[in-house]
């Protein structure tokens, strides 16, 4: 673990412990630490994707897949802020071209597994989304259902446009209805995030939503990536809780391993608490 104020703490709130049981809790914990988040965002052309990833994240971005590479091996992209990294899987929009849909389908369904979320990008004045309803019912399914975000982009263009610095109440109105119409067609399990960029139109909040929607182990590191005005003390205080349940999860899997002796288990179970406190304490030397 490279961060020895933050273990400092960890490693005195595990003091009771054989110095074998407390070293793998230890190399686990500092696993979660360098967890390397993977989040893909799919849209279609002109969605606004790069716009978005540009304002949110604070990384600098290197390709990791060849720009010309096929539509079955989706554009890559690496963000790292000084140690720390996190890949954004750039994914094809449905509904631009029929012939390509089938094969989308083969993709995302090779790729859903592997991401931590999906940020499902549909522009505010898109009327087309028959073939986006079909596809997430066909293709994301029950089983991915949790790890989709949407998220109404170009807010700004909704109508009736005015092109001006801020949303008139026409509008934020159709935006409402616009909302309404996707947890119809959707049922999303998450709400649906309304936001414009270009206007800085409700950003942080579809942040804080993001930081919500991910799994505990990825909420930390993608808060680490995150742009100093999304970091907010709501997202932070989201990843310090998710931090500590993780931490608890792996004391509770040491204390389901066969070899652990019985008295061993009892003195885990008896500082688990502190130790998912301390966890939380020590958070922002980590993240």
């Amino acid at each position: 673990m490279n961060n020895p104020r933050g273990l400092q703490p960890l490693n005195h709130s595990l003091s009771g412990l054989p110095q074998w049981v407390s070293e793998r809790i230890l190399q686990q914990i500092n696993q979660l630490t360098h967890y390397e988040p993977v989040i893909g965002i799919m849209g279609k052309t002109g969605a606004g994707k790069s716009s978005l990833c540009n304002a949110l994240f604070a990384g600098s971005i290197s390709p990791v897949s060849d720009v010309a590479a096929c539509t079955r091996d989706p554009l890559r992209f690496r963000l790292q802020v000084g140690e720390r990294f996190m890949t954004i899987v750039d994914l094809p929009g449905v509904g631009e071209s029929g012939a390509r849909d089938n094969e989308y389908a083969a993709l995302y369904r090779g790729q859903l597994p592997r991401l931590d979320l999906v940020l499902w990008l549909i522009k505010a004045d898109d009327r087309a989304l028959v073939t986006d309803e079909h596809f997430y019912q066909q293709v994301i399914g029950e089983a991915y259902r949790h790890k989709v975000l949407f998220v109404i982009s170009q807010s700004d263009k909704a109508e009736p446009g005015s092109g001006g610095d801020k949303l008139s109440t026409e509008q934020k109105q159709n935006i409402s209805r616009k909302i309404c119409l996707l947890h119809e067609l959707f049922q999303p399990v998450h709400p649906v995030c309304a936001i414009s960029v270009r206007l800085q139109w409700r950003v942080r909040v579809m942040a804080e939503q993001m930081i919500k929607c991910l799994p505990r182990e990825a909420s930390s590191p993608v808060v680490a990536q995150l742009q100093c005005p999304f970091r907010t003390e709501q997202v932070k205080e989201q990843a310090r809780d998710d931090f500590g349940e993780t931490v608890g999860v792996v004391l509770d899997t040491v204390i389901a391993f066969p070899l652990i002796p019985a008295p061993v288990r009892a003195i885990i179970q008896a500082v688990r608490t502190t130790v998912v406190s301390v966890a939380r304490a020590v958070w922002d030397f980590f993240f």
